[in-house]
């Protein structure tokens, strides 16, 4: 059996990185193919999403910060709509959040994180009337 130096078998790890990667983003997740995938289940959710310092809450928030200082408005939507699915954070908090790091992260990307915010808040409000009406 292929164990770290906790004692934890490769499978166990790889079993706990996917359940952290459900938490994070609101969705199943089943095991993926190829090293990339292996660090990111393996190192980066069962790992650092993990630790017990900072909530899952706490990460994303300092997630979205990173991702809006680097323009990478595509994974932050991810993240907005985890954050919603997952009841993190509410609308006028999300739009809160772009307001503070327009301050820091630039007028532009901040201005471009809120229009994300608005993009994915509508989505998720359509889904829920949708599952509302069901």
């Amino acid at each position: 059996m292929n164990t770290d130096e906790t004692g934890e078998s490769a499978a166990a790890r790889r079993q706990r990185g996917l359940k952290k990667m459900s938490e994070v983003y609101g969705w199943e997740f089943a095991d993926g193919p190829g090293e990339h995938f292996a660090v990111t289940a393996d190192h980066l959710f069962a790992d650092i999403w993990s630790r017990p310092e900072l909530s899952v809450r706490d990460r994303r928030l300092l997630l979205l910060g990173a991702l809006t200082a680097q323009g990478m408005f595509d994974v932050a939507e991810i993240q907005i709509g985890a954050a919603l699915r997952n009841e993190e954070l509410t609308a006028a908090q999300l739009r809160e959040i772009a307001l503070f790091l327009c301050h820091y992260a630039g007028w532009p990307a901040g201005t471009a994180l809120d229009g994300v915010v608005g993009k994915v808040v509508a989505q998720h409000q359509k889904s829920e009337q949708r599952k509302s009406t069901r």
